[in-house]
This record gives structure tokens, sequence and C-alpha cells, in this order.
């Protein structure tokens, strides 16, 4: 009987530590987990509801509502100008549509830049930035870059004619890094195809639109296209025809004539006239 009892208390012990020894992995399993979901919430990425296209929209398409919808974004990734509400992008109603101002890839953020005012179709005028103007500026094969030029791009401003009193034509930068927000008619940047523009329409100030104009009406206008990342700073261009061939203009000075001096004698009814050494 006492080596059963005896038996029977060994095994229960040896229950009981096991027990405790479960229950002690189970609470360091379980103080982990808190550790780790702790962790995990102080690392976590801070996100805010912004529109998204739902698939591609290109130059002038509409923004319809059910091409848009609303996702989860990364607080640290959230581009310029965004829509977070529905009263942003459609402040005056669903049936108010915005239009594209460039391609919007699929899940692409959508953004003020990129889409024009409530009610406004995609044209020169939504490129405008406010306080400025828009200029057409008429070209051809030769002074527009041969079709290069796209809207979005810039262009320097350069003036040919003749100044008063000058023996020859002049050329002149006249505006730098002016930006181009159609080409023709046509304010698309992503167009295609490439044509030979008879006119561009840069964007401008009202000081700068008048002497454009003067300028245009006064000699011929050609365009020089910028570089995308070049940021120079580019004045005081002028050449003419003798500083393109390297001709120094000559001065010419008319030498003093050299002093005469005479006197005159009567005799009888004529009149002698004899040159003699002039006085100091």
């Amino acid at each position: 009987m006492r080596i059963i009892f005896g038996l029977v208390l060994v095994i229960g012990v040896a229950l009981a530590g096991f027990a405790v020894h479960m229950t002690r992995g189970y609470l360091s399993t379980y103080q982990a987990e808190l550790d780790r979901e702790k962790a995990m919430r102080s690392s976590s990425v801070q996100t805010e509801e912004i529109y998204v296209a739902l698939e591609q929209l290109t130059y002038g398409e509409p923004i319809l509502p059910e091409k848009v919808k609303k996702v989860l974004w990364p607080v640290d990734a959230i581009p310029a100008q965004p829509f977070m509400t529905e009263e942003q992008l459609f402040p005056e109603g669903p049936d108010v549509l915005r239009a594209a101002l460039r391609t919007i890839e699929p899940m692409e953020p959508l953004m003020g830049a990129k889409v024009t005012r409530p009610g406004e179709k995609a044209g020169v005028a939504a490129r405008l930035s406010k306080g400025m103007r828009a200029f057409a500026i008429r070209v051809d094969v030769s002074s527009g870059v041969s079709g290069l030029l796209r809207p979005g791009d810039r262009v320097d401003v350069y003036w040919t004619g003749r100044l008063p009193n000058a023996a020859s034509e002049t050329t002149k930068l006249i505006q730098s890094s002016m930006p181009l927000v159609a080409v023709d008619q046509s304010a698309d940047e992503e167009r295609q195809t490439t044509v030979i523009a008879r006119t561009v329409t840069v964007e401008a100030t009202p000081t700068e639109v008048a002497a454009l104009a003067t300028a245009q009406s006064t000699g011929r206008l050609s365009l020089a296209l910028v570089g995308r990342d070049d940021d120079t700073v580019v004045a005081g261009v002028e050449i003419d025809k003798n500083t393109l061939l390297g001709i120094e203009e000559q001065e010419y000075v008319e030498a003093p004539s050299e002093e005469v001096c005479t006197i005159r004698t009567r005799k009888g009814g004529e009149i002698i006239v004899t040159q003699i050494p002039c006085a100091d």
C-alpha cells in the first residue's frame, strides 16, 4: 500500500512539474507574441486614403466616378495635390467632370497637376499657371527646330533683325527657357506623331508677351530647344556679321588740316596773295 501511495505521489509530482513547465512555455510564447505585435505596431506604415485610377486615362479623357477608387496609400509616399475625398475630386458633383491633362496609369494616384479644374476641358487654358498668358509664335522647319518640339518642352527665343544705324543684321537672345504649352492646336505632351509646326504657343508673363509681340513684328523669331535637365542661366547673347566673321570695325579719324597764313598786297588794281609763316 505504501509502495502504491509513493508511486502515486511521484507521478503526481511529475505531472505537476510538467504542467508548470508547459505553463511557463505558454506564457513565454504569449509574451513573445505580444512583444512582436508591439514591435510591428511601432514600425507599421501609416496610411491615408487617396483616389487612384482604375484604368488608364489618356489626355483629354473625362474622369468618371466609376473609373476611380479610394485606396490606402503610405503617408510618406503621397504625391503632391492628391485627392483624398469625393468633395475634393468632384466639388461640384459627379456630373461636373474633370479631364486628364496627361496619361494616368492604372492604380496611379490622381493629382491636381494632372487633371483639369471641374467642368474644364483639356487644352491650353488648363495648362497656364496663375498670372501667365499664352502667346503664339510663327515658326517653320528651320525656326521651329524641325518638328522636334512638344508641349512641355522649353525653348530659347532668338530675334534676328537690323538695329538702327547697323550695317548688318543682328541675332539676339530675347527670352530664355520659355515653356511650351501647345504645338499648333495640340496641348498633348504625349502625342506620338511628329509634325512640322506652323505655330508654337509659349507661357509668358504679360511683359514677356509685349516683348515677343514687338520682336515678331520687327524681325524674325527662331527657337532653340533646351534640354530637359538643363538649368543653365543664359543671357547677353548677341551676334552680328562682323562678330561672326571676326571682322574688327576700324575707326577713321580725319586728320586736322594744316593752317595756312597769307597776306594780301594790292598793286594797282591787282591783289597779290602771299603765304607767310603763321605766328604762334
